[in-house]
């Protein structure tokens, strides 16, 4: 088969929805492909990953999350004519994206949509794309929805679960595996910290990512401990002055790929405070269970971030945005290493056993085959 994998970005540039896309790009390797997305430049690129083309398309704005390019649609027409695809694989939540290929896909060519999360805080751009919506819904053969949860709570897809299919977003865990040098930096970073326990937080610094929730819990948490936030966005140097009173928050920053699998190896807890269903499964949330960092997170109604972690098996769960009962959480996990330590090796089992590549493999290839 030739498949068009159209993703709003593609790594190396991080995110959940381009390393869930890359993933899949390797399950599917004895078929022929190609990657259609933007560039987190102004200008245009091609490469060749793993024997795959990325093309990538320059961004000129950024408007509500949406990549904007003057040429995006005369160079999806030209990929779609030339490559003529037996399968285009759409990653939603990308508006641009849906209005196009409702223009240039051909009759007989079959459309995945990959659906990662409804449109949430663009409520006003939302009613204008509303019909784009639900003619690409009408085209598409099959839906991937990530969770049960985000299935039966999503408005969108309510008329469409006849086409639905829950496939979990898989983890690569080549990335994850540790070397014998590994764990010597995880030495580094515990002698670095005095040997304190370690909360980490991983993410953009965006408001749906609720770190300003973890910044206020901070001051309850009686166990000696230090927290760590990694990542950076626009919201980033607002954090750091609501941070600025405490010495136990620290901000690393942006730190390189192969760094991350470090710092969940090294965190005794995880915290992931996000508070909409715009975190609609949480890859990174993933990633930390299977590396045995003890996950903290709300109560998201709709999302499959309470389907991952399960409140007292893989980790603990508790009111949306109850800073208190999130900093008892933590202060839980901290004071009771028995609990901690359970709660860890079942994380990093479910993990395992449910949404690895190595699992998800089989049935993306079958939804590809029965199309």
């Amino acid at each position: 088969m030739k498949i068009l994998h159209v993703s709003k970005f593609y790594p190396p540039y991080r995110g959940g929805i381009e390393d869930v896309c890359y993933n899949i790009v390797q399950a599917l390797q004895e078929h022929t492909q190609k990657v259609f997305c933007f560039n987190d430049k102004k200008t245009d690129s091609i490469s060749v990953i793993n024997n795959v083309e990325i093309i990538r398309i320059g961004t000129c704005i950024e408007l509500a999350s949406q990549p904007i390019s003057f040429s995006y649609y005369i160079k999806l027409k030209k990929v779609i004519h030339t490559f003529n695809p037996d399968i285009i694989h759409l990653h939603l939540p990308n508006p641009l994206a849906c209005l196009f290929i409702l223009k240039l896909i051909p009759i007989q060519t079959k459309l995945i949509l990959h659906w990662h999360s409804d449109i949430i805080a663009q409520k006003l751009i939302y009613q204008i794309f509303r019909p784009i919506e639900k003619n690409i819904l009408k085209r598409a053969n099959k839906i991937l929805v990530t969770s049960p949860q985000y299935l039966e709570g999503s408005k969108p897809l309510f008329f469409f679960k006849q086409k639905c299919i829950v496939i979990p977003n898989p983890i690569s865990i080549e990335k994850l595996n540790m070397t014998t040098n590994d764990y010597k930096k995880i030495d580094i970073i515990q002698k670095k910290y005095k040997g304190k326990q370690i909360i980490f937080f991983l993410g953009r610094h965006v408001t749906y990512k609720g770190i300003k929730y973890l910044i206020e819990a901070e001051k309850y948490i009686k166990s000696e401990c230090i927290i760590l936030i990694a990542g950076k966005g626009p919201l980033t140097q607002s954090l750091k002055k609501d941070a600025i009173q405490s010495e136990r928050i620290q901000f690393l920053g942006k730190i390189p790929d192969e760094e991350i699998k470090i710092y969940m190896h090294s965190a005794s807890i995880f915290a992931f405070p996000s508070i909409t269903k715009n975190e609609a499964f949480g890859v990174v949330l993933a990633e930390a269970m299977y590396c045995k960092a003890t996950p903290v997170c709300f109560t998201i109604k709709g999302s499959g971030v309470n389907w991952v972690n399960i409140n007292g098996k893989t980790g603990l769960e508790v009111e949306n945005k109850n800073v208190k009962a999130f900093a008892q959480a933590i202060e839980t996990l901290l004071s009771d290493d028995q609990l901690r330590l359970q709660l860890s090796e079942n994380a990093h089992q479910r993990i395992k056993e449910l949404f690895t590549m190595n699992t998800i493999e089989k049935q993306i290839k079958n939804i590809y085959q029965n199309i």
